[in-house]
């Protein structure tokens, strides 16, 4: 997208995050999996616990939660104006989580409620949407919720996405602001990358052999969406700081989408980033998809890392292929 987005008007106004109970460190990986290293994945994943998910608990359930978690500090239900779903592991084809999670979460009967099936940029996409809705008038309050339980599409001998994928949920409040403290924001896409990231027989598409619908299995070519991230991701953010009119000394803090050790080493050393300028959280949760940025964002506040107008790079990146990234100010009016 190249054309300039004007900054919005529009705030966080609050961040709140649910993960499932049951936890697999790497140890649990290596007794199952003897025959591979556990070396070679601490090195290349940098993941060390993942949270999975129970076998009928969904996304659609984890976002609820997440969301509760949010309303039990203040409890605005009658004033969201639109729920805006991101998930990419959904209850049903039909109907959409966000109208489910609607009626869940006791939200009004006029408030707008919809999905978005988007991954690992899924976050900054349902950003740009709450802002686009705020500011033309058509909501006050957005609830974005961002849920995946990617673990229930992968095997359990699966080397290349069992080790990095987690499952989790978040639930952030988007309100109108008196200062434009989101934007610009960079998005774009390359559809040709959609088969290196995909779950096959997953919807309406299917293979000629009737046993392989069932087989609804999560693929991951980790050797082209590598190559992907490094050729798309640096390009994005520094499309974004022109857009802007910001180098990255202007930026207080980075936080990308925790796709792994190896992804975002490769990242900060190609942007020449400042090692202390990047927050990093995949070691202990793991990559969760669209909700891998909103908890990091959370990660980061519980840790007592922002203050008040600094200035923060949010960058997600991945299936379809898909990116997005945005500036903030954090704790803005």
């Amino acid at each position: 997208m190249s054309e300039d987005l004007s900054q919005l008007f529009v705030k966080i106004e609050s961040i709140d995050y649910y993960l499932p109970k049951k936890i697999e460190t790497i140890e649990t990986l290596i007794k199952e999996n003897p025959d591979w290293s556990i070396d070679e994945i601490k090195k290349k994943t940098g993941v060390h616990n993942r949270f999975i998910s129970a076998t009928n608990e969904t996304a659609l359930d984890l976002g609820s939660k997440a969301a509760d978690k949010l309303f039990l500090k203040n409890d605005i239900r009658s004033e969201i104006n639109a729920l805006i779903f991101v998930t990419q592991s959904p209850d049903f084809v039909l109907p959409t989580s966000a109208c489910i999670a609607q009626e869940k979460l006791g939200l009004s009967k006029s408030c707008m409620s919809f999905d978005v099936n988007q991954g690992c940029s899924g976050f900054i996409y349902g950003l740009a949407i709450s802002s686009s809705l705020i500011s033309a008038g058509l909501a006050k309050k957005v609830l974005l919720i961002c849920a995946d339980t990617y673990t229930k599409y992968i095997e359990k001998h699966d080397r290349t996405c069992r080790p990095i994928f987690s499952d989790g949920a978040a639930a952030t409040l988007i309100s109108k602001s008196k200062n434009s403290n989101i934007g610009p924001f960079e998005l774009g896409t390359d559809g040709k990358g959609a088969m290196n990231l995909i779950v096959e027989n997953s919807g309406a598409r299917s293979s000629d052999k009737k046993d392989d619908f069932q087989k609804k299995k999560l693929f991951m070519n980790g050797s082209k969406v590598f190559m992907f991230s490094m050729n798309e991701v640096p390009k994005c953010v520094e499309n974004l700081l022109i857009k802007s009119k910001k180098k990255i000394s202007d930026i207080d803090l980075f936080v990308f989408h925790q796709a792994s050790k190896v992804v975002m080493d490769n990242i900060i050393r190609r942007l020449n980033i400042p090692a202390g300028k990047v927050f990093c959280n995949y070691t202990d949760v793991g990559n969760t998809v669209s909700a891998s940025i909103p908890i990091a964002l959370k990660d980061a506040e519980n840790k007592g890392i922002f203050k008040n107008n600094k200035l923060v790079m949010m960058v997600g990146f991945g299936v379809g292929y898909s990116w997005g990234a945005t500036l903030m100010k954090w704790g803005g009016k």
